[in-house]
C-alpha cells in the first residue's frame, strides 16, 4: 500500500466520522418535537429517523454535486486538504454538541474545507459565487421562510380544530406527527447525507481515482448512507433536548406545523441542489411554531446564542480546517495526515468521556427546562 493509498483511506475515514457526527447531531431536527410531545417514544424516534436517513440518502445526488464541484475548484485540492477541512468539521460539531447548541453541521462541513483550501492555495482557488449562492444566501434566508411557514401552519391548525377539545385534539396532531417527522427525515437523508459524498468524491477526484465532474459511485453513496444513519441511531440527546424544551413549550398541533414546514423547505432546496442547513430550516420552525399559537412561551435568549452559534460556524471551522491544514503539511507527507487523524481521534474520546458527566438519556431528555442544556438532578441523586 502506497502513501496515498494510507492518506486516502484515512481521508475517507474522516469523512465517514464526520458523517456519523451529522448524523447525532442533525437527529433533534426531525425528531424533537415529537420526542417532546410524546408523540413517539425516543427511542422510537431516532430508531425511526435512522431508518429514514438510510433511505432518503439514495434518492438524490444534487447536493453531492455542490460540495464536489461547486465551492472549491477541485484542481487545487488534495488529500491533504479534504482531511484538514474535514478536521475542522468535526471539531466544530463535537464542541457545539457538547453544550447543546444546534448549529450547522453542513456550514461546519463546507467551513472546514473553504479553509484548508485558502491554506493551501489561496482565495483564487474558492469559487465565491458559488458559496454565496448556494451557500450563505439560503443560510440566511432559509430560517425565515421555513419560520413563516411554521407560523401559517400553525394559525391554520388551531383556527380549523378550534372547535375540537383539547384531548383529541392533542391525540390526532400526535399521529399526524409520526408522518411529518418521518418526512424530516427523510428529507434530511437527501440533504445532508449528500455532503459527506461530495466530500469523499472531491477527494478521489484529488487523488485521480476519478475524472473531474465526476458522480459519487455506488460504493460512496451506501457508505454515507450507512454512518449518517448510525450516527442518527446513536442520538444526539444533548441537541434534541435544546430544540424539544429549550425554544418554545410545544404542543403537538405546533409539533406538526413545523415538521411539515422543515420537510418542505428542505426537499425543495434539495431539489435545486442548495446546501441547506437542516438546523437553520427545523430551528426557523419551531420559532414559527411558537409565534404563531397565541400565548406560547418562546425563549428568545436561547434563540439569540443558536444565532451566535451559526454566525461562529463558517469562520470558525475555517480557521480550525487552516490550522489542521498548515499542521499537516508542516510535518509533511502522509506523516502529516496521521498525526492530525491521531489528534482528530484523540479528541472526540476526550469530549465523549467529559460528556459523561454531565449526560443527557433518553430518560431525562424531556425533563423540565432549567435553562441549562443538562437537567437538573432529583434530590439525592448525581449526573450519571
Amino acid at each position: 500500500m502506497t502513501g496515498n493509498d494510507v492518506v486516502l483511506a484515512l481521508v475517507v475515514a474522516t469523512a465517514l466520522g464526520f458523517d456519523f457526527t451529522n448524523g447525532f447531531h442533525d437527529t433533534g431536527n426531525a425528531m424533537a418535537t415529537s420526542i417532546v410531545t410524546g408523540a413517539l417514544p425516543p427511542r422510537i424516534a431516532v430508531a425511526l429517523s435512522a431508518v429514514l436517513n438510510l433511505v432518503g440518502a439514495f434518492l438524490s445526488t444534487a447536493v453531492a454535486a455542490t460540495i464536489a464541484s461547486g465551492l472549491v475548484d477541485s484542481q487545487a485540492v488534495t488529500l491533504t486538504v479534504v482531511c484538514a477541512g474535514l478536521t475542522g468539521s468535526i471539531l466544530w460539531n463535537l464542541t457545539t454538541w457538547f453544550f447543546g447548541i444546534p448549529s450547522s453541521s453542513s456550514h461546519a462541513l463546507i467551513g472546514g474545507v473553504v479553509g484548508a483550501t485558502l491554506a493551501a492555495a489561496g482565495a483564487s482557488a474558492v469559487k465565491w459565487q458559488g458559496l454565496v449562492s448556494k451557500v450563505i444566501v439560503p443560510a440566511a434566508l432559509s430560517p425565515f421562510i421555513a419560520g413563516s411557514v411554521a407560523v401559517v401552519g400553525t394559525l391554520l391548525v388551531y383556527r380549523i380544530t378550534r372547535s375540537v377539545s383539547e384531548r383529541p385534539r392533542e391525540h390526532g396532531f400526535r399521529i399526524g406527527q409520526i408522518g411529518s417527522a418521518s418526512m424530516v427525515s427523510l428529507a434530511h437523508g437527501t440533504n445532508d447525507a449528500q455532503k459527506t459524498m461530495g466530500v469523499i468524491t472531491l477527494a478521489l477526484i484529488a487523488n485521480g481515482t476519478l475524472q473531474a465532474g465526476a458522480s459519487a459511485p455506488t460504493w460512496v453513496i451506501a457508505s454515507c448512507a450507512l454512518a449518517i444513519a448510525l450516527g442518527t441511531y446513536i442520538g444526539g440527546w444533548r441537541v434534541i433536548r435544546t430544540l424539544g424544551k429549550g425554544l418554545v413549550e410545544i404542543e403537538s398541533p405546533q409539533g406538526m406545523a413545523g415538521e411539515s414546514a422543515s420537510a418542505a423547505v428542505i426537499l425543495a432546496s434539495t431539489d435545486f441542489g442548495y446546501s441547506l442547513s437542516t438546523t437553520h430550516v427545523a430551528t426557523g420552525s419551531i420559532l414559527g411554531s411558537g409565534v404563531g399559537k397565541k400565548g406560547a412561551v418562546v425563549r428568545w435568549h436561547v434563540a439569540r446564542r443558536m444565532a451566535a452559534a451559526w454566525l461562529l460556524t463558517l469562520p470558525a471551522s475555517a480557521a480550525v480546517g487552516a490550522v489542521a491544514y498548515w499542521a499537516a503539511n508542516g510535518i509533511g507527507g502522509t506523516a502529516g495526515v496521521v498525526v492530525i487523524f491521531l489528534v482528530l481521534v484523540l479528541t472526540s474520546i476526550a469530549f465523549l468521556v467529559a460528556s459523561r458527566h454531565s449526560a443527557v438519556t433518553p430518560e431525562n431528555v424531556n425533563a423540565a427546562w432549567t435553562g441549562s442544556v443538562v437537567p437538573v438532578p432529583a434530590t439525592g441523586e448525581e449526573h450519571p
